[in-house]
């Protein structure tokens, strides 16, 4: 059986990343703007499946803070484990680096909510009209403690 392993990202991922975005969101990171997060320091991780990029997480780190800018998976390969695999290994990467993590998901998007809580992170807001294409809120969530 093939497994999910999680690397850091490179340059060389940038073309897979966008794809997964393409494929996951209305309203897509280019290529550039990935570029340019990378450049910018934000980490990077990536989930494969033999040598296929099925998954992404970035995540930009600041004073001890971490923003989550976001997870993505192929939709063919979603409920495989490879969001919860990517999560935790970010976690762990930056645990020592961080006091708290912090992200937006859409109020609708019940699946990511309960991985989130399932790693400890919490509702702390709502951001009116945070998304477009649907427009929806976003629910702020935020794990203080590893």
């Amino acid at each position: 059986m093939n497994e999910i392993t999680i690397t850091t990202a490179t340059p060389d991922d940038v073309l897979d990343i966008a794809k997964i975005e393409k494929a996951s969101f209305s309203t897509p990171w280019s290529e550039n703007a990935i570029r340019e997060s990378m450049d910018a320091k934000t980490h990077f991780y990536v989930a494969r499946l033999d040598s296929l990029v099925i998954g992404y997480m970035g995540i930009s780190t600041i004073c001890g803070e971490g923003y989550v800018t976001n997870v993505a998976v192929l939709p063919e390969y979603r409920r495989l484990g490879a969001g919860q695999k990517i999560l935790e290994h970010a976690i762990n990467t930056l645990k020592d680096e961080l006091e708290f993590i912090s992200l937006e998901v859409r109020v609708s998007n019940a699946p990511a909510i309960a991985l989130y809580e399932k790693f400890g992170f919490q509702n702390v807001g709502i951001r009116k009209r945070f998304y477009t294409h649907p427009d929806e809120d976003a629910m702020i969530m935020t794990k203080n403690s590893f």
